[in-house]
């Protein structure tokens, strides 16, 4: 089997962690993609793990497991590692004991105040750092506040550079969005923790017990999810299902080791080589 630019995919078959991106790779909305539930079991098959790794910083990570369940997908809370965690992390090391103001879902505030972040949507709390998320919560008195707080130099940061999330009917306004519509009125833009930065990526594999050369990074963004892979020199495969099409991945200077149609292809390559 090939890649659609004609590369052979069987080098894949001795990975056995896979850090799989969510929104558009395994599944849009509420519905799953083709495909996935075989991967998921191939990857099984040949003793390997799957990590699900995603920007997407609306949910908790219990919320995760609970849509995962949904859609019939079996997962614990250990099989993933999310932005929202990245940026617990982060505040934890770089901002311990500091009031935090969040823009972001009641889902995103609740994993931040569980990680002993203090937080807080009380933009009058003395807050010294300001964060934001995918907030598909969003009201204007949170963006007047965050512009507000930002008159003040404080330490600015956002859970993913995302501009869009990829939805049933096509996408809607993600965190980088947010983020540059806030630059029009602050002149600022955050710090982010999510993908591209390696942080995520190499903090599973580490959490995983497997190598980074037994990891391959699986998604939908080229800027995003390929670039957060290349950063942490591990393999990448680029899904067509989702934001990136194959003319954005010809024509940009961020390149995945492999292109596929969707993850449909990997579980077949697995199923046709079995261990």
């Amino acid at each position: 089997m090939t890649d659609i630019l004609g590369k052979p995919l069987e080098p894949l078959l001795i990975k056995r962690l896979f850090l799989l991106d969510m929104d558009g790779t395994i599944y849009l909305d509420h519905i799953l993609m083709d495909g996935a539930l075989t991967l998921l079991q191939e990857i099984n098959n040949h003793h390997g793990k799957a990590i699900y790794i995603t920007n997407n910083s609306s949910r908790s990570v219990e919320d995760y497991v609970k849509k995962l369940t949904s859609i019939g997908i079996s997962a614990s809370c250990d099989d993933f590692f999310t932005s929202s965690m990245g940026m617990a992390l982060y505040l934890k090391k770089h901002h311990f004991g500091k009031k935090v103001y969040c823009m972001g879902t009641k889902s995103l505030i609740k994993e931040l105040l569980a990680s002993g972040i203090d937080v807080t949507t009380d933009s009058e709390a003395g807050i010294e750092v300001v964060v934001l998320g995918y907030d598909t919560e969003l009201t204007y008195q949170k963006l007047c506040d965050v512009t507000r707080l930002l008159r003040n130099d404080l330490p600015y940061l956002a859970t993913n550079p995302d501009y869009v999330c990829p939805v049933h009917y096509g996408f809607v306004p993600d965190c980088g969005a947010m983020a540059e519509m806030l630059k029009h009125s602050t002149g600022k833009m955050p710090h982010f923790i999510g993908k591209p930065d390696p942080f995520i990526i190499l903090e599973a594999i580490s959490r995983s017990g497997f190598l980074p050369t037994d990891a391959v990074v699986v998604g939908d963004r080229i800027y995003t999810d390929i670039q957060s892979g290349i950063n942490a020199k591990v393999t990448t495969i680029a899904v067509l299902s989702g934001e990136s099409k194959l003319e954005d991945i010809i024509s940009s200077s961020i390149q995945p080791d492999y292109v596929i149609s969707s993850i449909k292809i990997l579980a077949e390559l697995f199923h046709n080589n079995p261990m």
